[in-house]
């Protein structure tokens, strides 16, 4: 069931940068997919960007007014091995505006980037739109929209999580 919302200018702008954000990141797990050398890695960025594309969705319709309902609209996350929970393929992209480099057109701008730099970039950037939701979270007036970005905001913690998961077992990464 989808719920109608009157937003404040203020959460507007706050989802317009939410939405932003998301684009920034299927923009770079796009990339990131075409670059990256291990298998395994390119299955990871695949599956988050498909996330990441169900959280643009979910963004444009609450900036639409309409509140979705999340008990079996969005993946929930990742299963091991950077599958998506459905097991299908992220579909192609749509023309949003974003732009991917295919792995042929680095080489002749001279731009070389490490699968650890690619995840190392990656992990930042969740932290950063983790942060950006848990802000944005508090500012919302109506629960049905804060739990709409809170289950965002898992999911964007599961992303890191999976990122980390692959550094620590390719030895990219040490908790010490």
């Amino acid at each position: 069931m989808i719920t109608n919302i009157n937003l404040t200018t203020k959460e507007t702008f706050l989802l317009e940068d939410m939405k932003s954000h998301e684009e920034q990141c299927i923009l770079k797990y796009d990339n990131y997919h075409n670059l990256a050398s291990d298998p395994q890695l390119k299955a990871v960025f695949r599956s988050n960007a498909q996330i990441e594309r169900e959280h643009l969705e979910t963004i444009n319709q609450l900036l639409a007014g309409k509140v979705p309902n999340m008990s079996g609209g969005q993946s929930g996350g990742q299963q091991s091995g950077g599958q998506q929970s459905s097991g299908q393929q992220a579909p192609q992209q749509k023309s949003s505006g974003l732009t991917t480099f295919a792995q042929e057109s680095t080489s002749s701008l001279g731009f070389n980037i490490s699968d650890k730099d690619m995840c190392t970039d990656m992990l930042s950037m969740e932290k950063y739109v983790s942060g950006a939701y848990d802000t944005a979270i508090f500012e919302f007036k109506d629960s049905q929209v804060r739990d709409v970005l809170n289950h965002i905001q898992k999911e964007e913690q599961k992303h890191g999580q999976a990122i980390t998961s692959y550094m620590i077992n390719k030895g990219m990464y040490t908790l010490k």
